[in-house]
């Protein structure tokens, strides 16, 4: 009963807080100056997967082609090229109604900041970072969706599953096609500037076929509970947690280096990515060295007609040889997705993959295990229990 009343009592907050901000953005004399736009997405599918911790499962999932979400995004025009903007951002399991991320109303983003095309977007918030924002879109996660697409339970995080709290973001204009972006996030921690933070920088170019883009992220540990056996939550960064590395969540700091590529060929794209995700230990960690894993992707898109689009993609992934592990581990994923678009906001799609895995890593207390298969990002802390596991989706996806 408690937890009943407690969502309702967040739901009714969500909702007064959008009230407030459409009245503001709507009172007399900013219409003219002001633009306002609720947006979301509603997706969910019925899925089967052959072992989930060693049982089959055939269930709904929800936020498997987008996320699940609604939104506010707003901006007031303040003249000579200048806008202020902001965005409020809710994630919810479409399945129970209730909010993606317990006690939080706006967990996928809330920012605000000031807007120029000439002299770029500068915001603070909880945001996404660079390294996700310019390499995230070349990604097999783009063409594929995270749900099946997605490297092994997301390791490098191109999936949306990284964000930034008290984080200030710039991003340049474009500029003959480049455009870079930084950002530093305070850990907020008295005492200890650096404790929590996080930092990203990326760059991107694009011009006519080719978009390619590098980017670099850093997360620090907060270390803020001294019972804590997994990445701090005061931490002003978060990352996903999956069987390929919950051996290694108790990191003093975690670096990814991401570099990607596409091409189009008319009504064809085909993309190439490369990802390096290094877990640091520290004093209070579970493991003892540096534990590193280097994916390679590739995938191809192909627009058949206006309604129908198919997708495959192959990812290789293999971690290193440290903390006792003398076979490291590898991980092969296949995956397929098709999708028929009925309108230009509601579609269907099935997606498609298999993973294996093979050789050891770190278990959640620090022991050594067997490596578990964890497909894309739908599977993270359900691997199969045998080295093999396949997943299959059929759903509709609708926005608003």
């Amino acid at each position: 009963m408690k937890q009943q009343s407690y969502f309702r009592g967040a739901s009714a907050n969500a909702l007064r807080v959008i009230a407030a901000a459409a009245a503001a953005m709507t009172a007399p004399g900013a219409h003219a100056q002001s633009g306002l736009t609720f947006y979301g997405v509603a997706d969910d599918a019925i899925s089967y997967v052959n072992n989930q911790n060693g049982h089959a499962n055939l269930y709904l999932r929800q936020g498997n082609l987008y996320a699940s979400k609604f939104g506010l995004q707003g901006s007031e025009n303040l003249g000579d090229d200048m806008r202020a903007v902001f965005v409020l951002e809710n994630g919810f399991d479409l399945n129970n109604g209730t909010q993606a991320s317990s006690g939080s109303i706006f967990n996928r983003q809330a920012y605000v900041g000031l807007s120029s095309e000439r002299y770029g977007s500068a915001t603070l918030g909880r945001q996404y970072t660079p390294y996700f924002q310019f390499v995230g879109p070349l990604s097999s996660v783009a063409a594929l969706t995270g749900a099946a697409g997605a490297h092994p339970g997301d390791l490098d995080g191109m999936d949306t599953t990284v964000r930034a709290s008290n984080a200030a973001l710039y991003v340049s204009p474009q500029w003959h096609g480049l455009q870079a972006a930084g950002m530093y996030a305070l850990g907020g921690m008295a005492g200890s500037t650096g404790r929590g933070q996080t930092i990203s920088v990326a760059l991107r170019y694009s011009q006519g076929p080719l978009a390619l883009a590098a980017g670099y992220l850093r997360m620090d540990n907060a270390f803020a509970s001294t019972t804590s056996a997994a990445f701090d939550s005061s931490s002003s960064g978060s990352f996903g947690e999956s069987v390929v590395n919950q051996g290694y969540v108790t990191a003093r700091s975690m670096r990814d280096v991401a570099i990607a590529g596409n091409y189009t060929f008319g009504a064809a794209r085909v993309g190439l990515m490369y990802s390096n995700v290094r877990y640091l230990p520290g004093a209070r960690s579970l493991f003892t060295d540096t534990a590193s894993f280097n994916t390679y992707g590739t995938f191809v898109r192909w627009q058949v007609t206006a309604p129908v689009d198919l997708a495959a993609g192959f990812s290789y992934t293999q971690a290193s040889k440290a903390n006792g592990i003398s076979h490291a581990a590898r991980y092969t994923q296949f995956s397929l997705k098709q999708g028929y678009q009925l309108s230009k906001r509601t579609a269907l799609y099935a997606l498609e993959a298999w993973q294996h895995a093979s050789g050891q890593t770190l278990g959640s207390a620090g022991e050594v295990v067997n490596a578990a298969p964890a497909v894309g990002d739908s599977q993270n802390l359900t691997g199969s229990s045998t080295p093999t596991q396949i997943v299959a989706m059929l759903g509709i996806d609708m926005k608003f």
